[in-house]
């Protein structure tokens, strides 16, 4: 059985869609930008083939206040507007009966992704946290996974990543741990075998 179950967050555990498309036009906004439609952001945001400071924010690379900016909007709008999937609670917390340790992979920054967390009452579920400004480079390259292995001290093939689109599959295999895709989030990249349920998802981890 699998030591290690590392979770990506939005879209995979957290149905933060709404959220996304509104903090990325607040920063939009903010750098006197024309807002973005909501099928343009969402379809982009697992898109690893596009500089995505570039993209959202023509920017060659994310600066200090498009964080500040991004997570403005996520501590005043959050309540509203975040939820966790049906069942996630529910497999989170069986998952630790059964003695997996859990951790979260997600290119949210530190700041939103605890707020996140925190308002969700799941933070207390996770033995690691790593976000994509903790790391040299976020997903899809490896070094939020290596650096969660490294923290819990569990090799890549105790472990399996749970994510819904590219970018997570693409980390996974650089990383060398097994990877499940789910099929409710919002990436338009699917795989025929995505799972299309929270219960499928446990079958499938307690499989491997």
């Amino acid at each position: 059985m699998k030591k290690l179950i590392i979770f990506d967050m939005d879209g995979t555990l957290v149905d933060s869609s709404i959220t996304l498309v509104n903090a990325i036009n607040h920063v939009r906004s903010n750098l006197l930008l024309e807002p973005m439609s909501e099928d343009n952001i969402l379809s982009k945001l697992n898109d690893h083939t596009i500089n995505s400071s570039k993209y959202f924010y023509e920017a060659d690379s994310f600066k200090a206040e498009h964080e500040v900016w991004f997570s403005e909007y996520y501590k005043d709008n959050h309540k509203r507007e975040l939820r966790l999937y049906s069942g996630v609670k529910e497999l989170l917390d069986e998952l630790k009966v059964k003695g997996f340790k859990l951790a979260i992979a997600t290119n949210a920054y530190r700041i939103s992704t605890n707020q996140s967390l925190i308002y969700l009452d799941i933070k207390e579920c996770f033995d690691a946290v790593a976000c994509s400004d903790e790391v040299r480079k976020g997903k899809p390259y490896p070094d939020m996974l290596h650096k969660i292995l490294d923290e819990l001290n569990i090799e890549p093939k105790d472990a399996i990543f749970v994510g819904d689109g590219e970018r997570d599959e693409v980390a996974s295999k650089n990383a060398k741990i097994d990877y499940i895709m789910v099929h409710w989030g919002y990436s338009t990249h699917k795989e025929e075998d995505a799972v299309h349920t929270i219960d499928e998802l446990k079958k499938k981890i307690l499989e491997f």
